[in-house]
C-alpha cells in the first residue's frame, strides 16, 4: 500500500514524485495523484494521477505527515473545535 508522504515511481512511465493524495472509487479503484519535484529552472509541474497498483515506492515517508492545520474548508465550521 502507497501512503501520503512516500517516494513513487510509476512503473510504466518511470514518472517520478511524492504521493500527495489517495482517490477512492465506489468500483474499488484507487489512484493515488503524484506531484513531481520542481525542476532546476523552479517551474511547479502539475501532479499526475496513477492507479496504485501501477506505483512503486521508493522511499517510504519521503515527506513527513505533521500534524499542521491546512485551513481547509471546516475550518471554522465548528467553533468548539479546539486546534
Amino acid at each position: 500500500m502507497i501512503n501520503l508522504g512516500d517516494l513513487v515511481k510509476d512503473t510504466v512511465t518511470g514518472f517520478k514524485g511524492i504521493a500527495v493524495s489517495r482517490h477512492s472509487y465506489l468500483n474499488g479503484c484507487d489512484r493515488i495523484s503524484v506531484q513531481p519535484i520542481i525542476d532546476k529552472e523552479g517551474n511547479h509541474p502539475n501532479s499526475v494521477t496513477f492507479d496504485e497498483p501501477q506505483l512503486s515506492v521508493l522511499k517510504k515517508q519521503k515527506i513527513s505527515l505533521g500534524q499542521k492545520i491546512t485551513g481547509g474548508t471546516d475550518k471554522y465550521i465548528d467553533e468548539g473545535k479546539n486546534y
